[in-house]
């Protein structure tokens, strides 16, 4: 691999996002680079996603799924931005995932022609489509797929994006002050080799996923260390709504780590319950067991505080066991796995850490306020969540901002703008190997602290002890990046701890409740 690549349009990350911005693009005739972590499309949040995706309910209008966006977003989603989703989003269900993709949604069990639909919390129509309780998997499998294989795609496998390349940060040569910062491509290490190289982009598209692993208990995959939010930032965009992170109700409490219990489990009839079967929703909320996730959320941490027990219930064996064995077949089998038979025994559930509402501030087209950066799905704020998501708008929207940022990157590309391309500096390697045991001790202390201060409900007490351990430890982390053999491990402890304190300190400036924003004081 040479020390530096070439490419119209690059984009960081394979999730539903990366991947949506790499079709558009490339159907548009641009070359695209695409750079993924993983040696397979596992290590994102679309892989793990189990409920489903928007589509349309009968008979439903734009507006109806707008007022349950704004609902669920505790006031502060954008009208414009849940409009344009409601518009764009069921048209490029049926354009890209239906038809081009040719995802495999189930059928209707009564009506085999039609797609099936199902409700979830917030929503007051069934209109979100699914493959049994794997639509991520199958969204991603063949989507994924279908991008590897055409010509105009180049994936590059098991390469870790080190830092944006900005004119301003990474020329060699003088740059005019008075430009505004833009971006040309980035760094990134070939983790087989260990060598860093350049990608020089007309257009860079991140697409880098969520930040759940900062907080100690998460449904995210470990590779969710807030990546983009840091680079972006390092790199000078715009990050805002930073302290709204949303907290699932219901991952399954187990010894090896969360996992996720899908909301649809409440949508078709699951009920929360306590350690005696009592359902305890009815006082938090009139949806019950419906309520919206952040409501829910504080529910059962309160609840668990009260009783003293470690989770409460998610019970649905009151529903016909063949059914939920079609239904939920790999929630069922992760459960079978803990010694749990979803048919027969309530499922232990706790809270953690799910999407972050906030991200880099983008416009309807992705564009941020670095000159030639886009930023779609997890690590982007589209202002569509506000302070809270809706269940099933997550993928709809990687989906939607992602086409439409590939769309306007290739727009730009192919109307011959002229694109600077500074020559940029090349890497400079350090040598000193890096010691385990002490980033795996800082990546507790970041874990534990969010999770202990930071997490479900805060205050100024406990906001200004993360700031003291997290602003020390930033600074010995930054000593210890300086010095050390660059690896996968290094650049996401980096990662970690500045996306952290941006979470950290949007929550310690935001003095208002509101959606999963929770203050006791």
């Amino acid at each position: 691999m040479s020390d530096a690549l070439q490419t119209d349009v690059l984009v960081i990350g394979s999730g539903l996002g990366g991947l949506a911005a790499a079709w558009a693009a490339a159907k548009r005739g641009c070359e695209v680079t695409l750079l993924t972590r993983a040696s397979n499309p596992e290590d994102s949040n679309t892989f793990r996603a189990q409920g489903g995706i928007i589509y349309r309910a009968a008979g439903e209008s734009p507006e109806r799924l707008v007022a349950d966006i704004l609902s669920a977003g505790a006031g502060l989603s954008s009208p414009a931005a849940a409009t344009l989703l409601s518009q764009e989003g069921p048209r490029l269900v049926k354009q890209i995932l239906i038809d081009e993709i040719q995802v495999p949604f189930d059928s209707s069990p009564d009506h085999p022609e039609e797609l099936d639909l199902t409700s979830e919390a917030g929503h007051s129509l069934q209109r979100i489509i699914h493959y049994k309780d794997q639509t991520g998997f199958a969204i991603e499998r063949a989507f994924f797929e279908r991008v590897r294989s055409c010509p105009k795609v180049k994936v590059i496998s098991n390469a870790t994006a080190v830092d944006l390349l900005t004119a301003s940060h990474h020329s060699v040569e003088p740059t005019d002050v008075y430009r505004p910062i833009t971006c040309v491509g980035a760094y990134v290490l070939d983790q087989s080799t260990g060598k860093i190289f350049s990608v020089l982009a007309k257009e860079t598209v991140l697409a880098s996923g969520g930040l759940g692993s900062v907080f100690l208990h998460t449904t995210n995959p470990p590779g969710a260390r807030g990546d983009g939010i840091a680079m972006a930032y390092r790199a000078g965009a715009r990050c805002i709504n930073m302290q709204y992170v949303q907290f699932h109700p219901t991952a399954l409490l187990a010894p090896d780590g969360c996992f996720l219990i899908s909301e649809t489990l409440r949508g078709e009839g699951g009920r929360l319950v306590d350690r005696r079967g009592k359902e305890f929703m009815e006082r938090f909320h009139p949806a019950g067991s419906l309520a919206p996730r952040d409501v829910a959320a504080r529910a059962i941490y309160q609840t668990m505080l009260e009783s003293g027990e470690p989770c409460v219930y998610l019970d649905i064996t009151h529903k016909p066991a063949e059914q939920l064995r079609e239904r939920f077949p790999s929630i069922y089998a992760v459960c079978m796995e803990r010694g749990i038979d979803l048919t027969r025994d309530p499922i232990p559930v706790v809270p953690a850490a799910h999407y972050s509402c906030g991200g880099i501030a983008t416009d309807d087209y992705g564009g941020t306020s670095v000159e030639r950066l886009r930023a779609v799905g997890e690590v982007a704020c589209t202002g569509l969540h506000g302070a809270n998501r809706l269940a099933s708008t997550s993928l709809l929207e990687c989906l939607v901002w992602g086409t439409r940022a590939g769309e306007r990157s290739a727009e730009r590309i192919t109307r011959g703008e002229d694109f600077y391309f500074p020559e940029i500096a090349g890497w400079r390697y350090e040598h000193e190997p890096a010691d385990p045991a002490l980033m795996s001790q800082d990546w507790l202390t970041i874990q534990h602290t969010m999770w202990n201060y930071v997490g479900l409900i805060r205050s100024e007490k406990r906001l200004n002890r993360a700031m003291r351990i997290l602003r020390e430890l930033d600074l010995e982390i930054a000593r210890f990046y300086e010095k050390c053999e660059i690896s996968d491990s290094i650049i996401g402890l980096r990662n970690g701890i500045l996306t952290a304190l941006l979470i950290l300190e949007a929550a310690d400036q935001s003095h208002e409740s509101r959606g999963c924003h929770y203050r006791i004081d």
